[in-house]
């Protein structure tokens, strides 16, 4: 059963769904446009409009908006090469920063304008509104966000793998480089809601499959100051730590961590980092001995794909630095202006239409690590995870220790 989402949440929903307008309740049984081609919503004669539901103010401030500026270089990129379908293609934007009123109040806007969403920050947030993409608007949905209870929609679809089975695929590494035994105690600090509590339980099944006994400690995304999570876990004898939370809350964990003497291995989940960290009292701790999980080879990684992207995207925004954020945005564009020159070329731009052409979808994204297959709406596009650590002297301050792998106890691993 789907975890619950916040009563905020909740709330929101409640009170935007009162404000939904007529428009918002119409069809999109598609009309035949320019070239012969049925469009609906969000696309006309000349343009496809794609929205994105972002965090720039928020918890992932950092991380919204590398993953939107990467997704407008996507919009201008494109466009400069001709367009999709003899159309330009347009991005509208809205900040909720991290807020659930904001986030459900800026897809009650939206969605009537625009054919999907190439973003939407907030695994709890996208579950909010997930009843109404299945059941009325059924334009596609692309969300940064990675939770096993976004798994079975047809229109929300996850790229990569999911909390839980990045997390197998941590702990594993952990297992396999010795840091960790059977018979060991490890941590695992994680937000409440969906993220947090899909990635424990990951972390449960490997414990289970490792003969490894999980200690917990919940935290909520306005906690930022680790102290007190750390003085448990040091208390409890843990032998590493697994950290399922936002940039700023791993940082204060490993911080305090080695301000303290509690020397443990902390690896995260793909959210659970921001180069920016490496400037912070932090940095050194973090270099030592943090590790993250992830679906994506790291910006600044050697190969073809980062190394074009991450040259690219500088030019662009010569002052912003480089993170994972650039990588996952610019993918999940990637992907979408993939679904539509398929819906395109099958002469079918209308949400429907779109949705059907992911399906065939089945190898992409190698170029940034690892290939993803998109036919199967219960699955992840992918089990595998690249494990990497912290480096300032790399671009992007991350460096890969792990290629692209799918842990034993992951793919024996049943999605909840």
């Amino acid at each position: 059963m789907k975890l619950r989402v916040l009563g905020a949440v909740c709330a929101a929903l409640a009170l935007t769904l009162v404000g939904c307008s007529e428009k918002a309740k119409s069809s999109d049984a598609g009309d035949e446009g320019k070239g012969g081609v049925k469009t609906g919503r969000g696309v006309t004669d000349t343009v496809i409009t794609l929205g994105a539901l972002t965090d720039m103010t928020g918890v992932y401030a950092s991380l919204g908006k590398s993953v939107t500026q990467a997704q407008q270089l996507w919009v201008k990129q494109t466009n400069a090469a001709g367009g999709i379908c003899d159309r330009k293609v347009e991005l509208t934007v809205r900040d909720h920063g991290y807020d659930p009123q904001k986030a459900v109040a800026g897809y009650t806007e939206l969605e009537p304008k625009v054919l999907g969403f190439v973003q939407f920050i907030g695994s709890p947030f996208v579950a909010a509104v997930e009843q109404r993409i299945d059941g009325k608007d059924k334009g596609l949905v692309l969300p940064q966000a990675w939770s096993a209870n976004l798994l079975g929609s047809p229109y929300v679809r996850v790229i990569g793998a999911t909390y839980d089975v990045e997390t197998i695929n941590a702990i594993d590494y952990l297992l396999a480089e010795k840091r960790i035994a059977k018979g060991d105690r490890i941590g695992h600090v994680y937000f409440e809601g969906d993220y947090g509590e899909n990635a424990l339980a990951g972390s449960k099944y490997a414990a289970q499959q490792g003969g490894l006994t999980v200690v917990e400690q919940k935290i909520k995304p306005t906690d930022n100051d680790m102290t007190a999570q750390v003085a448990a876990l040091k208390q409890a004898g843990v032998k590493a730590v697994v950290v399922s939370a936002g940039p700023r809350q791993a940082a204060s964990l490993v911080g305090v961590a080695a301000a303290t003497g509690f020397k443990v291995p902390v690896i995260g989940n793909n959210s659970a980092y921001a180069p920016q960290l490496l400037k912070t009292q932090a940095g050194p701790a973090l270099m030592k001995d943090y590790y993250v999980a992830a679906s994506t080879l790291p910006i600044g990684d050697p190969g073809a794909g980062p190394a074009k992207l991450a040259k690219e995207y500088a030019a662009a925004y010569p002052e912003d630095g480089l993170d994972n954020g650039v990588i996952a945005g610019y993918t999940a564009a990637d992907l979408y202006g993939e679904a539509l020159k398929k819906a395109c070329a099958a002469k079918d731009l209308t949400r429907e239409g779109v949705d059907k052409a992911l399906l065939t979808i089945t190898d992409f994204g190698s170029d940034f690590g690892m290939s993803h297959d998109f036919s199967d709406p219960a699955a992840p596009s992918t089990r595998q995870s690249v494990i990497m650590k912290p480096d300032d002297k790399v671009p992007g301050g991350l460096k890969v220790v792990r290629p692209a792998e799918v842990a034993s106890a992951a793919k024996s691993y049943t999605l909840k």
